[in-house]
């Protein structure tokens, strides 16, 4: 990964009567646009997400979604859906003046890539998307109630314990409950077990510096409440929208890379292997030794070669 660059532009635009967005430009004024779309939804960006692209050859642009990061207000949920999202990339692309630019997104970030390219076709240079992500029930179900349990259990049993036990049957809607509590204590408590759950998972080996943002009171609560909101909503799209023949015809001309680790439970490789079946023209790299996080070293490498070979498009 490249050194972060220091940003050369900072900016809010107001995408709503409610939300205003936070966004940044870095690396060369006169570059190859590309957009970062960060995961969650409602992880917000990091200085570090500036490094998988060459700063002498990209203008880099990073925004934090709606209710993320240094956007406003902070774990808001009203007016935020996977289209308002869409809608907000395109009302950024025209403040900055692009016409085209490459779009790269990971996890949540891969979802809503799909959703904004097949929306925007045309303005979509190339895609570089790592730890595919589609909101289908089935990838909602294997990591929030069955199935990355059974690798993860004393995690698990850290996610079930501000649950009741007579709720366990639905732990999305259970935490729903509780994330939306007029108690702030039992928000916030809520919020940390979730995050908590997902910072434990998303890597390989276990990275005690990564579980340890979970106890960011700020990050957790737009992090749970926002990921909670979408997924309670199966992503205000139909099962399996984004895999749809329809839906991939729009995209196949656009030249896709996905990166995907192998032990990745957050979003196993079966979503990337069903992307890849109605989708035969993109290049898929499975990791071997990698779980879900952009930082393990096989992933990081194999998307900056990625973003390194879309440069001079």
């Amino acid at each position: 990964m490249y050194p972060p660059n220091q940003p050369f532009e900072t900016g809010k635009l107001k995408v709503s009567d409610i939300h205003e967005l936070y966004y940044e430009v870095s690396g060369n004024k006169d570059g190859n646009p590309v957009v970062f779309l960060h995961g969650g939804p409602g992880g917000g960006t990091d200085p570090a997400d500036r490094g998988f692209f060459n700063p002498d050859k990209y203008k880099i642009i990073l925004f934090d979604q709606r209710g993320s990061g240094k956007s406003t207000p902070t774990a808001c949920v009203e007016e935020n859906t996977t289209w308002d999202l869409v809608k907000d990339i395109e009302k950024l692309r025209e403040k900055l003046g692009i016409e085209k630019w490459h779009v790269f997104g990971g996890s949540w970030g891969s979802t809503l890539s799909l959703a904004y390219a097949q929306s925007y076709p045309e303005r979509v240079k190339s895609l570089v998307l790592r730890g595919i992500f589609t909101l289908r029930k089935s990838e909602l179900t294997f990591f929030y109630q069955n199935g990355a349990s059974h690798l993860f259990p004393e995690a698990w049993d850290e996610y079930l314990e501000p649950i009741p036990e007579s709720e366990r049957g639905d732990m999305m809607l259970a935490y729903h409950k509780q994330l939306n509590s007029p108690d702030e204590a039992v928000r916030m408590r809520a919020a940390k077990a979730w995050s908590k759950w997902e910072m434990s998972t998303s890597k390989l080996f276990v990275d005690p510096e990564n579980i340890a943002r979970a106890g960011d009171d700020k990050f957790a609560l737009a992090f749970a409440r926002i990921e909670n909101h979408y997924f309670i909503n199966e992503g205000f799209m139909r099962d399996g929208q984004l895999l749809e023949k329809q839906a991939i015809d729009k995209i196949r001309h656009i030249p896709t890379v996905v990166v995907q680790g192998r032990y990745d439970v957050v979003c196993p490789a079966t979503t990337a292997w069903e992307l890849k079946k109605v989708f035969p023209e993109l290049t898929l790299h499975i990791v071997p030794d990698a779980g879900h996080s952009s930082r393990e070293e096989g992933i990081a490498k194999l998307l900056v070669e990625a973003t390194n070979k879309f440069a001079d498009l």
